[in-house]
């Protein structure tokens, strides 16, 4: 197989994880007789320093004639603590969604029993959870009208969605629930939203065409309490781009920390695979953050973009097998690992390329 794959670190530590996942991928290609060749662009911080633009044009058209993107993060602190800059990194991520019609956001929340002591949580109550979930990614608050008045004493954002973006959404999650343990639940705010009553409406409607799936509704609120109570209860989760965004981030602490969480966005061109990890500039540039969300996202890419399954499950296992040799980061480390177990970004990716 020949494909061209565009790298896009981004900010922060984005650059250091997206190398390990890179030579993932170069071992993938040399292992299975594939041909993967690379080009590399900018986005946000990085690309506002070089050009003005957090998603260059050049950065947009590389993209679109891109096979699959492995994408790294966005953010920088400059813009964090200025809330009236006009032009931020995010808005380059905004922008790739919106170019690209990626509206699904699918992240895979599956722990390694190897992790059960990284959460917080407790192990018997998270041995076992494994929660698809479907993020709609390209409207809701986030893309909606949104500004000041009153002399910019106060302020809106619209939340908005139509029934078509419900409905395409939505269908994703239904065909994945039948590959899985046909279950499905729909989160909303239908008791308080109209855009809540509208996506209830239309999950309702799409149930019809899927009598093997089991379906059920939970407000928002309600489910940020069960995902930490039980989360074995659920398979596939669908929801808004807003609930999605703060649920998944609640949902890291079942799988110990963010650095193990990769995510797929897709739609109707060519797919982003990133961790959901932001920049993290506290630890940017001393060699510490886990790329084992970098090296998950190049094996959802090489699944889901690829078809390439046997080679996207070789990584996966790589992963398993370097943490059953009692290797870490620091993030996912505790009391009881012994020190020279506790790696740095390089040196766990070399583990893990040796295992492949």
């Amino acid at each position: 197989m020949k494909k061209n794959i565009l790298i896009v670190p981004g900010d922060g530590i984005g650059q250091e994880v997206t190398e390990v996942g890179k030579k993932v991928l170069d071992k993938i290609a040399a292992k299975f007789g594939h041909e993967f060749t690379y080009d590399e662009a900018l986005i946000g911080h990085v690309a506002i320093e070089a050009t003005g633009n957090p998603l260059p044009d050049e950065t947009l058209t590389k993209m679109k004639n891109s096979d699959a993107v492995l994408f790294g993060a966005v953010g920088h602190p400059k813009y964090d603590n200025d809330p009236s800059a006009k032009v931020r990194p995010e808005q380059g991520l905004l922008k790739m969604r919106k170019e690209l019609g990626l509206y699904a956001n699918l992240r895979p929340i599956k722990l390694f029993d190897e992790l059960l002591d990284a959460s917080s949580i407790k192990p018997e109550i998270l041995k076992g959870a494994d929660i698809l979930f479907f993020r709609e990614l390209t409207g809701d608050i986030y893309f909606g009208e949104k500004g000041r008045k009153d002399d910019g004493d106060s302020a809106y954002d619209v939340a908005a969605y139509s029934k078509y973006e419900v409905e395409r959404i939505a269908r994703k999650a239904f065909e994945a629930a039948r590959t899985r343990r046909k279950k499905l639940c729909s989160v909303d705010k239908a008791n308080v939203l109209e855009t809540s009553r509208l996506w209830r409406e239309v999950v309702q409607a799409v149930a019809k065409d899927y009598p093997d799936v089991e379906v059920e509704y939970q407000f928002v609120d309600a489910i940020a309490m069960l995902l930490i109570k039980d989360p074995k209860k659920f398979d596939v989760i669908v929801t808004a781009n807003l609930f999605g965004d703060i649920l998944t981030d609640e949902a890291s602490q079942i799988a110990g920390s963010m650095g193990m969480l990769a995510s797929a966005s897709v739609g109707d061109g060519t797919g982003v695979y990133e961790p959901i990890h932001g920049s993290a500039h506290d630890i940017t540039g001393k060699g510490v953050a886990n790329p084992m969300a970098s090296v998950l996202s190049a094996a959802l890419l090489l699944d889901i973009s690829f078809g390439l399954k046997e080679e996207s499950n070789a990584v996966i296992s790589a992963v398993d097998a370097v943490l059953k040799a009692g290797f870490r980061t620091g993030d996912i480390a505790d009391a009881s690992t012994p020190k020279d177990k506790i790696l740095g970004t390089a040196a766990i990716g070399e583990e893990i390329l040796s295992r492949i």
